[in-house]
């Protein structure tokens, strides 16, 4: 982005920056551009994306530019957009969020809403998040049933931390207690909980350098290695859910749509579940597999 030229036509105005960006970012394969250009120049501006199209003929000054042309290098070599900017929106609900978590995906949001509709009727269940991450199931939860206690557990002092702050941000700090460890291990010995909920690593482990770059080179990696067929968080959460849940507690997982019937398989032949079933994400691809606590 040179320097505004001495007429309007060649200004760096609002509307020219998003549409250079927009098409270089199309360059470099953004499936999104113009709603990543549209967020970038929001975040370099400091203001609501709204207010691009409010001042669309406003010509920036150098700063802006200045900082705009660094978030586009960077986004252009796959940089996530949410690590640029810090923050990404989960159910609804704003998240900072820095390479040392993984970014929220809507798929997630699939699981949100099936423990919703299931917890309804309980006054105040009490939820574990196993692999909280940005904290955004625990607090989700959190947010959208007043009555919910939860305990969300890390292994990484880092992700915790970002956690921590996301629950101060959405004033659940009363209700969501971050604990750090290794997944059951992390849990006081005899808590019982209504509701399981994980999104735990699940990609399988050769799979991992086919991921797009911006995944493989930015997304923290012991967020995405599942083992060999990627079952190995699964495994040790079917294991071990059953002696940490309440009578006809519900445990969900989160998984990709190619391994519903191998994790189904494994909470039927447990023996300690029934009412296993796959919930579908909104594009009608199984993305979560719940259990009940016979």
């Amino acid at each position: 982005m040179s320097s505004p030229g001495t007429t309007s036509e060649g200004a760096w105005t609002v509307r020219r920056v998003l549409e250079w960006t927009t098409g270089y970012l199309r360059e470099h394969g953004s499936e999104t551009p113009r709603l990543e250009a549209e967020v970038l120049l929001a975040f370099a501006r400091n203001c609501p994306r709204i207010r691009l199209y409010t001042d669309y003929d406003e010509v920036l000054d150098e700063s802006v530019r200045s900082r705009m042309r660094e978030l586009v290098r960077r986004r252009a070599a796959q940089e996530p957009v949410a690590y640029l900017v810090g923050h990404r929106e989960f159910f609804s609900l704003d998240f900072e969020v820095t390479p040392d978590v993984l970014i929220p995906r809507p798929d997630t949001e699939t699981m949100i809403v099936a423990a919703l509709e299931k917890a309804r009727e309980i006054t105040t269940p009490q939820i574990a998040d196993l692999g909280t991450g940005s904290g955004c199931i625990a607090i989700a939860m959190a947010t959208q049933h007043r009555g919910s206690e939860v305990t969300a557990v890390d292994i990484s002092e880092p992700a915790l931390a970002v956690a921590c702050r996301n629950a101060e941000r959405h004033n659940v700090t009363d209700r969501v207690r971050f604990v750090q460890g290794d997944m059951f291990a992390a849990l006081d010995e005899g808590s019982r909980f209504e509701f399981i909920l994980s999104n735990p690593p699940y990609i399988p482990k050769g799979e991992i350098p086919t991921l797009p770059r911006e995944v493989v080179e930015y997304e923290p990696g012991t967020a995405l290695d599942g083992g060999d067929d990627g079952l190995d968080f699964v495994r040790q959460i079917v294991s071990n859910a059953a002696g940490f849940l309440s009578p006809h507690g519900h445990v969900m997982v989160e998984i990709s749509p190619e391994q519903a019937p191998s994790a189904s398989d494994l909470f039927r032949k447990h023996g300690a579940y029934d009412n296993v079933e796959v919930i579908n994400d909104l594009t009608g691809a199984a993305r979560v597999v719940c259990a009940r606590l016979a």
